[in-house]
């Protein structure tokens, strides 16, 4: 399924009223401006609505998928999105609650830029009346000198205000402080929900609640500028239902750039989903309906063993962000690693990206089995690794081992061997 064929196959829920209560009941809207007013306007004609994103990275994360959905989601009911790509406000960083951002080059940030833009896009439909169009807040800003930008925008901002922006207000009581740079991010951010305003009638802004400060700043500028009003919603942060960071595995991000993190990598994530997180992930990062969802949170409660609520998570995500392709080759080595299918038909690149999330070891052709299993973690010692083998519990890609002896010619794509004992305890092998 390519990616025109994954947007085709989008649809908001028509068992809900309106856009509005269908964000509510997947639990998009944290924060937001007048709750009648923006109901009210999502229900009504057409209206062009816009999130940014800073390339301070080569690729976006999950996090930032979360916004890209919700353009989606609009653009279904009717709206016009604008992806907004941050080439001058990525020279600057928005300020992190302890620590300065370390600036990157131009050349970085333009080389970013494209990235994202080429990501973003792969999400929006760019056909139709309400066609999605991609800006750069670098266009208006770079042509301004420092002078036009502190009479035609510093002018209607208060410092006072500024001061007791959240994401502010944690940097002064820091001991990092926070440097005149970064104080002036809501400024550019503010100037560029005007600026959308001005070229686009562009009313909406939407980001994460963490951003709310810089929202904010945008339509309280348009409201100083223009008299007009504007409106801001606010994601929640995900979370997982223990209070840890959603997104992160081992202190890595989960990146959609498969270079980044692989689509094997990607699947895993959702496969295991925790039970008690399952269903608000449906909610917020698939286009199932709330039939489709309320049946499996059925499954979840009644055989939860199954996990056909996390199966299902991990296929419509990974099928998004990468495609079918790369989401059935997943499938297959995640079915193959456990001896449910042929390991040997694995392509290299998969099979390397399973078996970085498996203890490994390397090892030369001569090396036995019994040691490497040692290597591996896998048994404790030569003697353990013996007596495993033994008993008929030691596999190398999925053919049972009768007698210790080196692993010499058995290995798969890449020079990849797969060590198995039991059922479930598995390593990788590269050998060389």
């Amino acid at each position: 399924m390519a990616a025109s064929e994954v947007l085709d196959s989008q649809r908001n829920d028509d068992s809900f009223p309106d856009i509005w209560e269908e964000l509510l009941w997947r639990g998009l809207v944290h924060v937001s401006t007048d709750v009648g007013e923006l109901k009210t306007l999502l229900a009504g004609e057409p209206i062009t609505y816009y999130c940014g994103f800073d390339p301070t990275a080569p690729s976006l994360h999950l996090g930032n998928l979360v916004q890209i959905l919700l353009l989606r989601r609009l653009q279904l009911a009717g709206h016009k999105p604008l992806g907004l790509v941050g080439g001058s406000t990525g020279l600057i960083g928005d300020p992190r609650p302890t620590a300065e951002r370390t600036l990157n080059t131009k050349d970085t940030v333009a080389e970013w830029v494209q990235n994202l833009r080429g990501q973003i896009s792969r999400y929006l439909s760019f056909d139709g009346e309400n066609a999605a169009r991609i800006v750069n807040n670098l266009d208006w800003t770079a042509p301004m000198s420092a002078i036009d930008f502190l009479r035609e925008v510093g002018k209607h901002f208060r410092v006072g205000t500024m001061l007791k922006k959240d994401a502010v207000s944690a940097r002064l009581n820091s001991s990092e402080g926070i440097s005149y740079t970064e104080f002036s991010y809501q400024v550019l951010q503010g100037m560029d929900f005007l600026e959308l305003y001005r070229n686009y009638g562009c009313v909406l802004q939407t980001g994460g609640s963490d951003q709310w400060g810089n929202l904010t700043s945008g339509t309280d500028l348009i409201r100083k500028a223009e008299g007009v009003s504007a409106h801001a919603i606010g994601t929640p942060l995900i979370t997982n239902s223990d209070g840890s960071k959603f997104g992160k595995s081992e202190g890595n991000a989960i990146w959609l750039d498969a270079e980044m993190c692989s689509p094997y990598r990607f699947y895993q994530f959702w496969l295991n989903t925790d039970d008690a997180d399952v269903i608000s992930r449906l909610k917020v990062f698939t286009f199932l309906s709330r039939d489709e969802i309320e049946e499996l949170e059925r499954a979840v409660a009644d055989e939860p063993f199954k996990r056909a609520a996390q199966k299902r998570l991990a296929v419509e995500v990974t099928t998004m962000v990468h495609g079918v392709d790369a989401t059935d080759a997943a499938i297959a080595a995640s079915e193959a690693l456990f001896g449910r299918g042929e390991l040997d038909s694995l392509d290299a690149a998969t099979l390397a990206a399973a078996i970085e999330e498996l203890p490994s070891a390397q090892g030369g052709p001569d090396a036995s089995v019994a040691q490497l299993l040692v290597d591996t973690g896998l048994t404790a010692s030569l003697g353990e690794s013996r007596r495993a083998i033994e008993q008929g519990g030691v596999y190398v890609n999925n053919q049972k081992v009768t007698e210790d002896a080196p692993i010499g010619d058995r290995v798969l794509a890449g020079g990849i061997a797969v060590l198995r004992r039991g059922k479930k305890t598995l390593a990788g092998v590269r050998v060389s």
